[in-house]
C-alpha cells in the first residue's frame, strides 16, 4: 500500500487529508511539527510527503532542503496558505515537486499525487491508469469516463464522484465520506449536494451503476 506522510499542524486541515487519503485506499501518516516530518520522511518508509510550510521547530522550506541535501528524493508536494509567487519559486527551485494553495478541491490533491507516483519508465503515460468495473471505465491519465464504447461527459466533481466509487466497488460509501473526498473539509455537511450529484450520474451513465443503500449511503452496484 502506498505511504503518505501529511506534515501539517492545523488538526481539522490534517485529519481532513487523512481521512480522504484513507477513504481512496493510501496510507496516511500525520506529523505536526517539521523536525518530525523531516525525520519520518528521511527514512525511506514513506512514497510522498504532503507539506506545509509554517510548521513549528523547522519551516517547510527548511525541511525540503534538508531532505534534498541529503539526497532523500521522495516526492514532496507543498500545501500552504502562502499564495506569493516568490514563495512558489523558492518551494519549486529547492526540489519540491508541486504547490497547491490552500484552500484546495480534495480531487485536485488527489491527482497531482497519482501524477507524482506514476513511475518515469519511459512507458505508457496512461499505462495503471484506467480503472474498470463492468461496462464502467475510467481513464484516470486522460479525465474520461466510458460506458461500454461510449464515451461521458462528466463534470469535474461527477468525475471524482465516479472515481470514489470506483476504488472501492461494491463497499457502501456514507454522504459524509462522499462530501469529504469531493468538496473537502469546509463544506457544509448537512447538505443534499450529494443525493443531487447521485441523481446527475444516474442520468448520464444509466441508473443501474449506482445503488442506494438506504440510511447508509451509497454503493457502485
Amino acid at each position: 500500500m502506498i505511504r503518505i506522510l501529511i506534515a501539517e499542524d492545523e488538526d481539522r486541515i490534517s485529519r481532513f487529508i487523512e481521512k480522504g487519503l484513507r477513504a481512496a485506499g493510501y496510507a496516511p501518516t500525520v506529523v505536526g511539527d517539521g523536525v518530525t516530518a523531516l525525520d519520518y520522511a528521511s527514512s525511506g518508509d514513506f512514497d510522498l510527503l504532503l507539506l506545509d510550510v509554517g510548521l513549528p521547530r523547522l519551516d517547510g522550506f527548511t525541511v525540503l532542503s534538508a531532505l534534498r541535501h541529503n539526497q532523500a528524493t521522495i516526492p514532496v508536494i507543498f500545501l500552504t496558505a502562502r499564495a506569493a509567487p516568490a514563495d512558489t519559486v523558492t518551494a519549486l527551485d529547492n526540489g519540491a515537486d508541486d504547490y497547491m494553495v490552500k484552500p484546495f478541491r480534495f480531487e485536485e490533491l488527489l491527482a497531482r499525487i497519482r501524477l507524482r507516483l506514476r513511475p518515469a519508465d519511459g512507458g505508457d503515460p496512461a499505462a495503471g491508469n484506467t480503472i474498470r468495473y463492468g461496462a464502467l471505465e475510467l481513464n484516470l491519465h486522460t479525465r474520461t469516463v466510458s460506458i461500454g464504447a461510449k464515451e461521458v461527459e462528466l463534470s469535474a466533481r461527477e468525475f471524482a464522484l465516479v472515481e470514489m466509487f470506483l476504488h472501492h466497488p461494491g463497499q457502501i460509501l456514507s454522504r459524509q465520506q462522499l462530501l469529504s473526498h469531493v468538496w473537502g473539509y469546509d463544506f457544509d455537511g448537512t447538505s443534499n449536494v450529494v443525493d443531487v450529484y447521485v441523481r446527475q450520474l444516474r442520468q448520464k451513465i444509466g441508473p443501474d451503476h449506482i445503488v442506494t443503500a438506504r440510511g447508509a449511503g451509497y454503493r457502485l452496484g
